[in-house]
């Protein structure tokens, strides 16, 4: 088979790349676009999976004549490439990550490598929470704007794989901690921070500040032409800030405080203000609502202006906005009780960002895989909010030590159908029944998708 007349819209090589070894860890959606954009820019592809390779990603690569191993990494065929790109979910405490850096073989993120091969301008999201909806939000905005923009990162296909074969002339990037921890000479045009909360630690030392280190690499490269737009009511984005140059120019956003450059809140309006252009919106007509939507909302829009769409775009985009499957996913209503799903709530953080934006009382179903969760900052707002916790998971019992005092009834089960049973008889008319897990989901699922689907599933059976 000639691989080329597989892979459309042909782009010229690097000068040197022609028969140089790449190897690929990981077959997922980021390796698999990797190795696409690799075998069009004519290298000798090589791809490795210390797991099992699903499916369509096996037959995709069998399409393309990509040589690939499954279910563990043969060190010799590795160590022959002159340069690795790793998938973020592998942790550099790997032992092929290990041999490499041992070897001084250059290990690098998809996101790096797909970037040399596009002009197009990045606007490039992180933060421990709200990232996924700002992203989408911002593409959105973008997209209704008139402008060719691409979606990907951690989010839709693979960054490379759209390299490969669109030719968008902007990006918007939905970036983790973990691509940007293998991202070197990388370029954010304009770079968005939402927030610093402790998350995936384990990967950090247990150490927040080698964490929030992480985070400020999406600064790492940015001119004064660039932008930098960051939450000023955020302790450990301005903690680190206060100890670092950043080139970029600086656009905050707050809902504590007036800003001049940047996006604040005055009663119930949204302002930015950005290179004397000016927007207002009610916070009533956004179609994201609660306290984290309006800083998600102001981070959309400070973007917008910076590349100077039109007032009445950003307004009705803004406006009609859907959220994304399994982030505040309203599932439907039956009796007069309202479901959502919200399982990409994988931490603590993310269930508040939740809780906090319910206006009726709720039924939660919490739990899955605790990573050492802090239950305390959500006491408060379950005393407030909840009248009945459901259970989800193997291992439910740091739930019931800290939520015993704050709720009368707390209830284990086994499945998302159980789950979603037992919710609907504890709530009433006008009553939501929320799916914020704050928990990883691999005790019962697949994965987090896995977990909301069947949830949703089970919601369709009542």
């Amino acid at each position: 088979m000639n691989t080329s007349n597989n892979i459309p819209n042909q782009k010229l090589p690097l000068q040197g790349t022609e028969g140089v070894r790449l190897a690929i860890l990981g077959a997922g959606e980021s390796g698999v676009g990797a190795a696409y954009l690799a075998l069009q820019q004519g290298y000798d592809v090589f791809v490795s999976d210390f797991g099992p390779v699903a499916d369509h990603y096996k037959q995709q690569l069998k399409d393309w004549n990509v040589r690939f191993e499954e279910n563990g990494h043969t060190e010799d065929e590795i160590l022959k490439a002159a340069e690795v790109i790793k998938s973020p979910g592998i942790p550099d405490k790997a032992p092929i990550v290990k041999t490499l850096v041992a070897n001084n073989i250059p290990v690098i993120s998809e996101i790096e490598f797909a970037g040399r091969y596009t002009d197009a301008k990045m606007i490039c999201i992180t933060g421990s929470n709200g990232k996924t909806t700002t992203a989408s939000l911002t593409y959105h905005i973008l997209k209704n704007g008139g402008l060719n923009v691409g979606l990907a990162g951690n989010i839709g296909k693979s960054f490379a794989y759209q390299v490969a074969t669109e030719n968008f002339e902007y990006y918007v990037l939905e970036i983790s901690s973990f691509m940007l921890d293998s991202m070197y000479k990388f370029r954010a045009d304009i770079a968005v921070l939402l927030n610093i909360t402790p998350d995936h630690l384990d990967r950090y030392e247990y150490k927040l500040e080698n964490y929030a280190a992480s985070k400020f690499r999406i600064t790492q490269n940015q001119t004064g032409t660039d932008h930098f737009i960051y939450c000023a009511d955020d302790t450990e984005t301005i903690k680190v800030m206060e100890g670092k140059e950043i080139a970029a120019q600086q656009l905050p956003f707050s809902i504590q405080k007036k800003i001049g450059e940047g996006a604040y809140l005055d009663q119930d309006n949204l302002i930015i203000n950005v290179h004397q252009q000016h927007f207002q919106m009610s916070i009533n007509e956004l179609a994201l609502q609660g306290k984290h939507n309006i800083y998600n909302s102001m981070a959309s829009g400070i973007v917008a202006k910076v590349l100077e769409l039109r007032n009445e775009t950003m307004r009705e985009s803004m406006g009609n906005f859907r959220n994304i499957e399994h982030r505040l996913e309203s599932v439907g209503k039956i009796s007069g009780i309202s479901f959502i799903n919200d399982s990409k709530a994988t931490n603590v953080n993310s269930t508040w960002y939740a809780l906090e934006s319910m206006t009726t009382d709720v039924v939660l179903i919490l739990g899955g895989v605790d990573k050492g969760n802090d239950y305390s900052m959500l006491k408060q707002l379950v005393k407030q909010k909840v009248k009945a916790i459901v259970c989800l998971g193997k291992d439910n019992k740091r739930i019931h030590d800290a939520f015993e005092d704050d709720v009368e009834v707390i209830v284990n089960t086994a499945s998302a159908a159980e789950a979603a049973q037992v919710a609907y008889h504890l709530a009433e008319k006008g009553d939501t029944v929320l799916l914020s897990p704050a928990c990883a989901s691999f005790d019962l699922f697949k994965n987090y998708e896995d977990r909301g689907r069947q949830f949703k599933d089970a919601v369709k059976e009542l």
